[in-house]
């Protein structure tokens, strides 16, 4: 069977289509002539299904594979994929992102697709609005969102992304009636009196004991009990930072993430969650669902990182985050701020 290469499909006829199409699904009928993608010709070739000529001349497969890198960027890598995804057992095609693949025992025209494959090199750093342009091109057709990540040696490790609504049970309990005056030491607040902080630490996890008597508060722990009338803060020579706005200058100066972590934190306090400190982790916060007592904390179920929503990605870097969150039973988050919405992105390996 032979197929004519042009521009960037591969197009043979009518016999094509009863053997290649109709018993493989590879390529798309047009009246009588299969048209081909170059990963599926290339793997077609392979495969020895099919020999393809440019200009009358048959190319062996190191020609057309040359020739194709040519003709599609990263050509390479969506071969080395779609080949792995033909080998283990799936039906593929080409979608809006890369391909769309068919569950196990299904195909075109038996059931629908269930994932979109979005591929990526490690050494290419990907934009966050990128990504989320392949996700909602798949949430739109209601298809599982799957990153294909090829390494240098050309191992492909495979993540799914969501978006999650996620909630906590944590009731917020804020016990104290009126301001408790706290002071401002560096990048730290101390709480001098021991009733408040005794009744912060346990009442609501803020903060942690620099003793039996005084507690220190955080940046945005801080912010947060500042905007919420619980405590007055000033600094080490007794000026009173009057507000949150002031504050959180200050913050900023000291800590640049410390807004991205402010809004992540409030939110995450709104929905019923104890955020502390993910810095062991590599990351913003971890984060508990239900606090009962201090003197046992529960397993934290995520792991959370504020992005920006023009964040790029360094892939070697977000694997190492996910797969540290894996091995300590955790899921990796990231909180991104759109408009006055925070939306956390769940990106998380997965066995194909």
């Amino acid at each position: 069977m032979i197929g004519k290469l042009v521009k960037e499909k591969v197009r043979s006829g009518k016999q094509a289509i009863n053997e290649l199409y109709n018993t493989g699904y590879y390529g798309r009928p047009k009246g009588d002539v299969l048209e081909l993608t170059l990963v599926e010709a290339a793997y077609l070739l392979y495969k020895n299904k099919l020999e393809i000529t440019l200009d009358e001349k048959n190319l062996g497969f190191e020609e057309f594979f040359t020739e194709a890198s040519k003709r599609q960027q990263f050509f390479e890598l969506k071969y080395i994929v779609y080949k792995d995804l033909r080998e283990r057992g799936y039906y593929v095609q080409p979608s809006v992102t890369d391909f769309r693949v068919y569950p196990r025992g299904g195909h075109p025209g038996k059931t629908q697709a269930k994932m979109f494959v979005y591929v990526r090199s490690e050494r290419v750093p990907m934009l966050l609005k990128d990504l989320l342009t392949q996700y909602n091109a798949a949430l739109n057709v209601r298809k599982q969102m799957v990153l294909a990540i090829v390494d240098e040696e050309s191992d492909i490790t495979y993540y799914e992304v969501k978006r999650l609504d996620i909630k906590g049970e944590m009731e917020q309990i804020l016990p104290l009636e009126k301001p408790v005056s706290v002071t401002m030491l560096e990048d730290r607040v101390l709480v001098w009196d021991g009733e408040t902080s005794r009744l912060l630490y346990e009442n609501g996890f803020y903060g942690k004991p620099l003793d039996n008597e005084r507690l220190q508060l955080s940046l945005v722990e801080s912010a947060y009990l500042l905007d919420k009338g619980i405590i007055d803060i000033k600094d080490s020579n007794n000026g009173i930072i009057p507000d949150i706005s002031e504050f959180s200058e200050i913050a900023a100066s000291i800590d640049p993430d410390f807004t991205r972590k402010y809004s992540a934190y409030v939110d995450l306090r709104s929905r019923g969650f104890v955020p502390k400190t993910g810095f062991k982790f590599g990351t913003h916060f971890r984060v508990y669902s239900e606090l009962h007592s201090t003197d046992k904390l529960p397993h934290s179920k995520y792991l959370i990182h504020a992005i920006p929503h023009d964040h790029e990605f360094l892939l070697p870097v977000m694997s190492r985050a996910i797969r540290l969150a894996n091995s300590v039973r955790k899921q990796m988050l990231y909180a991104v701020k759109f408009t006055d919405a925070i939306e956390y992105i769940d990106i998380g390996r997965i066995k194909m």
